[in-house]
């Protein structure tokens, strides 16, 4: 049994399903979850593609890799027992060019490591037994990848954290953070909290929220936005499940792709712009606060000279629906900028440190009393509760640095 209070900064999904594993495994202990916005979900999460993803990516032996697959796990049973969408559609990641069949199969190796199941290489005539619509030389099928409702899934976390007799504040912009006798004081401008361990998940703030705790200043978030067409309802039944280019591995972006959502529409994308705010959903949302930071840090500077060229090409299919289905149009020929209409927006947080690099695994810190995830990017949703284990097991029950 316990007696304290923890704390948890943000009510995206990671804060979410941290607070509920801490409700619900140290009976005694009062979470209290401080929200900014005035609902839950309202950022990543609340614009996420909903792909609750297999594993296939990740580098073998990285949080990513680990925590990915036991949180599909968790996932999909969570979703059964509450009722909530969880439909295996089943992926196929394309090769459409001979120079992509290494990297391909070097895809199915990191795959096989991290134990996807059910995971094979397919030919040209099996792609289109699966998608006939479909595109490319060889692909990798993933039958067990599955789509879901992610915002719906975090008000379920909400829920379960005030059944078990724990708080959801909204409306409560962190300002400041200040040691006290045992514990940290959380301030907003117009009220305190006291709790005795704080645990920050902000997402998109999570490296000013950090700053706060006396945590160091890299990494540092940058905004990417993503933009999304929606494919015509018409034309919806061009393709059945998920449909994927293989990725870059030099970027943590995954490519343009065809997605069905659980309410029937298919989306098709994201291109990845850099945004002019970090929560810059549209081209007009510009943060002048935030440009400055960009500016000011090396590591964006850097970044910009390694990877200019791609910059320019997102840029491109952001401006021009021709050049982003044209992209697109690789994978579903049959596809074009008349069966399409614009979708909405999403921003990652993508964290980047000094030197330029994009960080690409999860990155946890340790300050005193505080636990600040500096970086929690895709596979986050799907690995949500996984993570809220290794949080809880080693921030709160172990003790010890992340």
């Amino acid at each position: 049994m316990s007696d304290e209070t923890i704390g948890v900064v943000g009510a995206g999904i990671v804060g979410l399903a941290t607070a509920r594993e801490i409700a619900l495994s140290r009976p005694g202990t009062r979470v209290v979850v401080l929200e900014k916005e005035t609902e839950v979900s309202l950022h990543q999460t609340g614009h996420n593609s909903g792909v609750v993803h297999a594993g296939i990516y990740y580098a073998p032996g990285s949080l990513k890799a680990d925590l990915c697959v036991r949180g599909v796990s968790l996932l999909r049973d969570y979703c059964q027992d509450r009722g909530l969408p969880y439909r295996e559609t089943g992926k196929l990641v394309v090769a459409v060019r001979e120079d992509e069949l290494g990297r391909m199969d070097a895809l199915y190796e990191r795959a096989k490591h991290n134990h996807v199941p059910d995971l094979r290489r397919i030919s040209r005539e099996e792609i289109r037994e699966i998608e006939p619509h479909a595109g490319g030389i060889a692909a990798l099928h993933s039958p067990r990848t599955a789509i879901t409702d992610y915002p719906a899934i975090a008000r379920s976390f909400a829920q379960d954290i005030v059944d078990s007799g724990g708080e959801v504040r909204l409306g409560f912009p962190v300002t400041g953070l200040t040691d006290v006798p045992g514990g940290i004081e959380v301030a907003s401008a117009e009220a305190r909290v006291r709790v005795d361990r704080l645990i920050l998940c902000a997402g998109l703030q999570s490296d000013t929220v950090a700053r706060l705790a006396q945590d160091g200043r890299e990494p540092r978030i940058i905004p990417f936005r993503g933009e999304y067409m929606l494919l015509r309802p018409e034309k919806r039944d061009l393709v059945r499940g998920l449909v994927y280019p293989v990725p870059d591995p030099r970027y943590p972006f995954l490519g343009i792709h065809f997605t069905p959502r659980v309410d029937g529409s298919v989306e098709v994308g994201p291109n990845a712009v850099l945004a002019l705010a970090r929560e810059g959903y549209t081209r007009t949302r510009i943060s002048p606060r935030d440009l400055l930071g960009l500016a000011a840090y090396p590591g964006a500077w850097r970044m910009a000279a390694q990877h200019w060229r791609t910059g320019i090409r997102e840029y491109r299919g952001s401006f021009s629906t021709a050049a982003f289905m044209r992209d697109a149009g690789l994978y579903v020929p049959g596809v074009g900028v008349q069966d399409v209409v614009r979708g909405g927006a999403g921003v990652r947080a993508q964290a980047l440190d000094r030197d330029g690099t994009l960080v690409d695994d999860f990155r946890i810190h340790r300050v005193g009393r505080v636990t600040a995830v500096r970086n929690a990017p895709s596979p986050a949703a799907t690995a949500s509760m996984a993570i809220a284990e290794h949080i809880v097991a080693a921030a709160l029950e172990h003790g010890s640095a992340i």
